[in-house]
């Protein structure tokens, strides 16, 4: 079957936004290392091009965190599928999400990744549903507040379809 998509954020506002972040945190940053931790695997796409627009030393970490399965909405349940690789005791960490929908995810993650005591921890997401937050988390460096649809694109998926869309869209009943 062949969904209609609609286009939310076309790609120039999404490049522009994402050059804006790393112009922000390379700011903040400067005369420091930062430790990107990209939550995949929706997170891959942004934090590949937020890094690419960092200028300060950039080092990036990879981590899976599911609550969706294949569902569209999250179960509630947070597992750790893959953890990091390199220690981040230490390091200016930011945590690159695609998405920050319930707030469930990181209001888990970021409590068990503060115990391996970074020097600080920030949040920078691509898109926020304020709408759908059930527990509240800080974004400090946020992209685009969208409304509550089911979004795909940029590193988003429908079932792990549609995540190499060059755009965020909305997949259309």
């Amino acid at each position: 079957m062949q969904e209609k998509i609609s286009v939310l954020i076309p790609e120039e506002k999404v490049n522009a936004k994402i050059k804006e972040l790393g112009e922000q945190i390379s700011r903040d940053y400067e005369g420091k290392e930062v430790h990107l931790i990209c939550i995949l695997k929706g997170g891959a796409f942004f934090a590949c091009e937020l890094a690419k627009r960092i200028t300060v030393p950039v080092s990036i970490d990879f981590m899976q965190v599911s609550s969706y399965g294949n569902a569209t909405s999250s179960s509630g349940v947070v597992r750790i599928v893959k953890d990091l690789d390199d220690s981040m005791e230490g390091k200016h960490v930011i945590i690159a999400e695609d998405i920050i929908d319930s707030g469930k995810t990181l209001h888990y993650l970021i409590p068990v990744l503060e115990k391996r005591n970074p020097a600080s921890i920030k949040l920078c997401a691509m898109l926020n549903k304020p709408d759908r937050r059930e527990v509240e988390v800080k974004i400090d460096y946020l992209g685009f507040d969208i409304p509550d649809e089911f979004v795909i694109g940029y590193g988003l998926d429908y079932a792990q379809k549609y995540r190499n869309l060059p755009y965020i869209g909305v997949v259309e009943e």
